[in-house]
């Protein structure tokens, strides 16, 4: 693993100086008395207000507030072990609720208008904000609602993010983090996979009521709040949010579980084979390929693999990418006491977005780089929409992701030898296979678990059971699973924070699909139209933003040529073998 002196560490100071701040008290009174002053003036009186200056207003204390609780995220995601960083985001958040209170009128009064005036150049936020017109509640229990969110949904995933950051795993005499001995899931030595597997197993076992509690709790929580406000079923509030119809999802959903068969099932057991084992185990699953050294790739190498890729593509988008490693806005070291995975936070379009990493000089590492400089520069791009259009469904937000990680493959695989090609493509599937069938049966297991929360608590043997069920559907015959993995459900992120999020990956994952089949077509334009796309931030759905390239998201067959790609990397490597 590369030394975490040589990995970027960001400077948050663009944000803020410090926590203690004179700039951050400022804007929090700044915001406070911008928000009570809005509150007097269209409290009530929307009815006879220039709409459009209203939303202008309305997104500038939002930016404030979003920058105040970006920092806070930001710095709490760097070490949340630390008590006094835990301390300072609990309480932003808490004054951010604070002063927001006085700006929950707005929304609600404009969704109980007949009749809404002309939003000038917010008319897509407005468009949006309408779609959850029929699920809004009285202006009392909204605003309990917002006001408990601190001790209710919020808490409870601070206090997964605490118990996960805050966890050792004794490992070969170590004390390794979560996201450490998750690492050791890919090494060579399977007895180290297994090691690492059962460790893992062992250290969420022991807290497997905790977790079980935590997910209980939330799923409780929802299905109050989902019956409160008339959704149909319990991923409905998240497809509303995306923008994307229920039946759209369905389609994805039905296209996915229909091709484990030639997909997952297909590849595993070829995968097997490989290994020379009659069966895999859940640590085989990123097992690396014989033949595949998996050096460690420095940090500098992978930042000019990928920046490279994007410059053949446009040299555009590697412009954009450049100024995230010119700057410091991107933090890769494994720290411990650091948040899990990785992620890009966009903060707000007067700073700019940050990028966190897990950097362990693997070729997946170096993926990953290329998928979060990819929302980064979506980020950047679509900063000109302003602070409350800026933002894509998390449908689309996966777009430019997928599509910088497409890049930077294919660029690889171009300059890879026939021995090197064969182990590239395997990853590529398997990458795949993560990004379109692991996150479709994370999509079925919470929705089992949800409509099995509304007939009453799940016990945690209960929860590792229909987590075993989903597994084997998915993964196929290939595999047997030791009992250890049946916890393995309780590290997962997703199902804490963002309930119903992880079908947006597969979605993401198919769309590029079928967009770089068509720039492979030779589409004319493709690029700058593709760059659009990106600027477009939230302004427009995915029905709109597809159309130029001649693809409809709500045509099954969409799906089925997305899981085309996936299926002809498997023939090309069964072709191989």
């Amino acid at each position: 693993m590369p030394e975490a002196a040589a990995l970027p560490a960001w400077d948050l100071s663009d944000l803020y100086p410090a926590p203690d701040s004179p700039e951050l008290e400022s804007d929090f009174a700044r915001a406070e008395d911008s928000a009570k002053a809005f509150s007097e003036a269209y409290a009530g009186k929307l009815a006879g207000a220039s709409l459009e200056a209203a939303i202008a207003e309305y997104e500038r204390i939002e930016e404030i507030l979003g920058r105040l609780g970006s920092y806070a995220g930001l710095l709490f995601s760097g070490d949340a072990t630390d008590p006094a960083l835990g301390k300072f985001y609990q309480t932003v958040n808490e004054r951010i609720t604070t002063i927001s209170t006085y700006l929950l009128f707005f929304t609600l009064e404009l969704n109980r208008m007949e009749d809404v005036p002309d939003a000038g150049r917010y008319a897509a936020w407005l468009r949006d904000l309408r779609v959850f017109r029929p699920h809004q509640l009285s202006d009392e229990v909204e605003k309990l609602l917002h006001e408990k969110e601190v001790t209710g949904r919020s808490a409870w995933s601070r206090l997964f993010d605490e118990t996960t950051a805050g966890m050792r795993v004794p490992f070969a005499g170590e004390s390794l983090t979560v996201s450490a001995t998750l690492n050791k899931l890919s090494d060579q030595d399977r007895s180290v996979r297994e090691a690492a597997g059962k460790a893992i197993g062992t250290a969420f076992g022991e807290r497997v009521k905790l977790f079980s509690l935590i997910t209980n709790t939330l799923a409780k929580d929802k299905a109050i709040i989902d019956a409160w406000r008339h959704y149909p079923r319990p991923g409905s509030y998240r497809n509303r949010s995306n923008m994307v119809e229920d039946e759209v999802v369905d389609a994805l959903v039905t296209a996915v579980r229909g091709s484990y068969g030639r997909l997952s099932h297909r590849y595993y057991a070829m995968k097997a084979g490989w290994l020379g084992l009659p069966k895999l185990q859940h640590w085989d699953r990123n097992a690396p390929l014989p033949g595949d050294d998996d050096r460690v790739i420095a940090w500098d190498d992978a930042r000019e693999r990928v920046l490279t890729a994007y410059g053949a593509f446009s040299p555009e988008l590697a412009s954009v990418g450049k100024r995230f490693f010119d700057h410091a806005w991107i933090d890769a070291a494994p720290n411990p006491g650091k948040a899990g995975g990785a992620f890009a936070h966009p903060t707000v379009p007067s700073a700019h977005p940050y990028l966190l990493l897990n950097y362990h000089g693997r070729t997946r590492d170096v993926m990953t780089l290329a998928h979060e400089l990819g929302h980064g520069v979506h980020q950047v791009l679509a900063g000109a929409q302003g602070y409350l259009m800026s933002g894509t469904p998390l449908t689309l937000a996966e777009t430019a992701s997928v599509f910088g990680e497409m890049l930077t493959f294919r660029a690889l695989l171009d300059a890879a030898t026939s021995a090197q090609r064969r182990i590239m493509l395997a990853s590529k599937v398997e990458d795949m296979l993560n990004t379109v069938v692991r996150q479709i049966a994370f999509y079925e297991f919470e929705t089992r678990v949800h409509d099995e929360r509304r007939s009453g608590e799940i016990l945690p043997e209960r929860l590792g059971e229909i987590w075993l069920e989903v597994q084997t559907e998915s993964l196929g015959p290939a595999f047997e699973f030791t009992p250890e993995y049946s916890v393995f459900w309780s590290y997962i992120p997703h199902f804490i924070h963002s309930p119903f999020y992880v079908y947006a990956y597969a979605f993401g994952d198919c769309l590029v699909n079928a967009l770089y089949a068509v720039f492979q077509g030779g589409h004319p334009g493709f690029q700058a139209k593709y760059l659009d796309m990106l600027r477009a931030g939230g302004t427009k759905r995915h029905k709109e933003l597809l159309a130029p390239f001649g693809l409809d998201a709500s045509d099954p067959a969409f799906w089925t040529k997305g899981l085309d790609v996936v299926s002809g990397f498997i023939d090309e490597l069964e072709a191989g073998a």
